[in-house]
């Protein structure tokens, strides 16, 4: 499979490599093998900052953001300590965060847009490696997010999530 990924297309956790190896037709249609490159992860990042683009904004066109910005830094808080413990449990709790920002739109069709690139994102995230993986999972840059949507600056926003995005695509393929 040399750099190839196995994901689990319907979230089978129970499957690892080694079953998939050594039984694979068992596996037919229940995994995917997926390489990830430079490019790729790339393209995940830029769609994603046009989906959370629109979700900043949304966000920050509601009446009341009071609500939504308390969720968000709770969740931030919930992250802060996760990353700390490990790497896996830190990128659950920050795809939670931005899930959480998809959610808060009331908007099911972004909420199910964005878990349609949560695997990749995932991937991504565990191809790049444990060091540059936490480097992303920095809470003061998840929190320049929350501020944006608290001001209610649709253009800020927009600013903000693009530049997020940017940062974390790069951090990722920085060492390959």
């Amino acid at each position: 499979m040399g750099q190839g990924l196995v994901e689990a297309e319907d979230r089978c956790l129970g499957w690892g490599v080694r079953d998939f190896a050594e039984n694979p037709s068992a596996a037919r249609g229940r995994f995917s093998v997926r390489s990830l490159d430079v490019k790729e992860i790339r393209d995940i990042f830029a769609v994603r900052a046009a989906l959370e683009t629109l979700v900043e904004q949304t966000l920050c066109r509601l009446d009341d953001r009071s609500e939504a910005v308390a969720q968000l830094r709770s969740a931030l808080k919930v992250m802060d300590n996760e990353v700390k413990q490990s790497l896996e449990r830190g990128i659950e709790e920050d795809l939670d965060f931005h899930r959480v920002l998809c959610r808060l739109t009331g908007n099911e069709s972004l909420l199910h847009a964005w878990e349609q690139l949560e695997g990749s994102i995932r991937m991504s995230i565990m191809w790049a490696g444990k060091e540059l993986g936490i480097k992303n999972m920095d809470v003061s840059r998840h929190e320049e997010i929350v501020d944006a949507i608290n001001s209610a600056d649709v253009g800020l926003a927009a600013a903000v999530i693009s530049a997020h995005m940017d940062t974390a695509a790069e951090v990722l393929v920085s060492s390959k």
